[in-house]
């Protein structure tokens, strides 16, 4: 009975002729899969090795997003706190008539809005301005003479605009038609 194995051998075949081709074939098979096994541990290493980079990287933003979160108005604050030490002055200030009290305030003001319009915030006041839905919100028609129907004559409280987006619509008076 003939074998299928090509390293046996067979008396059929003469010396050095099909045998020595097919140990060579076989040698050869075999260096090649000795050269794929490598490949592949190197390529799993490779993998491994990326899978932990990743994973470092998600720990990383996520430990930055953290610290972003928790620290965003950090600047924000920071701004304010003059503002701060201002009021806490003002109000432990003895006596002081109204008009240099209503200046403080008015200086705190400014000053407030100055940090505020720096941190993308614009107020909506729009005394005089046609009606606009999307910022105002009209809360009252009034007669005024002189005034186009449906304009903004008084502002009940003013509205706030951050960063081009509505945080909150001013309430306004319009004038009748």
């Amino acid at each position: 009975m003939q074998s299928n194995d090509p390293t046996a051998s067979s008396g059929t075949q003469g010396p050095g002729g099909q045998d020595e081709a097919a140990h060579a074939e076989l040698e050869a098979l075999k260096a090649r899969i000795a050269e794929l096994e490598a490949s592949n541990v190197d390529l799993r290493d490779t993998v491994l090795r990326e899978k932990a980079e990743i994973e470092n990287q998600r720990r990383r933003l996520h430990r930055d997003v953290e610290q972003a979160r928790r620290f965003a108005n950090e600047k924000l604050l920071n701004e304010l706190l003059p503002v701060y030490d201002g009021l806490e002055m003002g109000l432990q200030a003895e006596g002081g008539d109204v008009a240099s009290v209503r200046e403080g305030i008015a200086l705190t003001l400014k000053s407030l809005l100055k940090i505020a319009e720096n941190n993308g915030l614009v107020q909506v006041d729009p005394v005089g301005q046609p009606l606009d839905p999307d910022k105002h919100h009209a809360v009252s028609m009034v007669e005024a003479p002189g005034a186009a129907p449906n304009t903004v004559v008084s502002v009940l409280q003013k509205g706030y605009v951050l960063n081009d987006r509505l945080l909150r619509p001013a309430l306004v008076a319009v004038a009748k038609e």
